[in-house]
């Protein structure tokens, strides 16, 4: 027997310890960017759906409480961005928005990636497709659509599932960030 075999931990073959094997080593790169596809369409699977029953369940701009007063349902329709802001500027947020989720997906395709970071760019980029789809195909026209928001915070402002995936992804980005300058110094 060779006398590296005899040696605990010393492993048989030439792969790293994180999985990836030096003679591919896009391999992992590559399966993160399916990660970040997977996950982003999952997202937009889950709040097209979402929306197509909020849609044909909810009644425009009738509340109804599912946490007290806290968490309700209420459909309205967003021209602007997020918290209804820029209401009069639809087709520059649809084209700013545009441009974000192609760099991402350029970013994506082009970086190594953790799997907290490929699975928050997945979520983010799920959410704004999810948006994007709503701005390009609904009423009252292409570049110019509303999207279709139902879940009504506090009733301060409501919102859909591709805001939730954003918000929740860019607070996990944030949280990681300051926790990994937190342990380097």
């Amino acid at each position: 027997m060779c006398a590296m075999q005899e040696q605990t931990g010393t492993p048989l073959t030439h792969e790293d310890p994180t999985g990836e094997h030096p003679a591919r080593p896009h391999t992992g790169r590559r399966r993160r960017a399916a990660l970040v596809w997977v996950v982003a369409l999952a997202t937009l699977a889950a709040d097209q759906a979402t929306k197509l029953w909020a849609l044909h369940t909810l009644t425009p701009g009738v509340s109804k409480p599912l946490i007290g007063d806290l968490i309700g349902l209420r459909l309205v329709r967003n021209a602007g961005a997020a918290f209804s802001s820029l209401d009069t500027a639809t087709i520059v947020v649809t084209l700013v928005a545009l441009l974000i989720v192609a760099g991402l997906l350029y970013y994506v395709h082009t970086r190594a990636l953790s799997r907290v970071s490929a699975l928050c760019l997945g979520l983010i980029a799920g959410g704004a497709l999810g948006n994007l789809i709503d701005r390009a195909a609904r009423e009252p026209g292409f570049l110019r659509g509303h999207v279709v928001d139902f879940i009504d915070y506090f009733g301060w402002f409501v919102g859909n599932v591709a805001d939730i995936a954003i918000v929740v992804a860019a607070l996990v980005l944030v949280a990681v960030s300051w926790r990994s300058e937190r342990s380097d110094g």
